[in-house]
């Protein structure tokens, strides 16, 4: 299995990452409740949301702070974003809720903030130059 130093801009990537998910997290779990009439989503769709996060958040942070990573590790985290992405536009698609025209433009520029660092760790990720740890 290869291994290489990532790059600060991959890693700044990476980190930014766990920060904005981190942050996304800590509102939609605490302030759902308080969300839900603003936004028109469930409060249990977005408590949900916040605690699959969490996890994420630790996995992110930790993989921006090592300085050596496989580059499967970024992959995933990678799919992980495309996958988040892809669920975010279902959701308004599937019909089966009803946001707010703010809701949905939550769920929008949420989609497009995870795309962007997907987009921005792929760059980081070719940068790299393999070399055995």
């Amino acid at each position: 299995m290869s291994t290489f130093h990532p790059s600060l801009f991959l890693r700044r990537a990476i980190l930014l990452d766990a920060a904005a998910s981190g942050a996304t997290a800590l509102l939609l779990i605490v302030a759902a409740g308080l969300l839900e009439n603003l936004l028109g989503l469930p409060a249990i769709l977005m408590r949900g949301a916040g605690l699959v996060l969490i996890p994420y958040v630790a996995y992110v942070a930790w993989l921006g702070t090592r300085e050596v990573v496989a580059p499967g590790a970024v992959w995933l985290v990678i799919a992980v974003n495309a996958v988040w992405t892809t669920a975010s536009i279902l959701l308004l698609l599937s019909g089966s809720v009803a946001p707010t025209m703010l809701g949905t433009a939550f769920v929008v520029g949420q989609a497009a903030v995870v795309a962007l660092f997907g987009e921005l760790q792929y760059m980081g990720l070719r940068q790299a130059v393999a070399q055995p740890a």
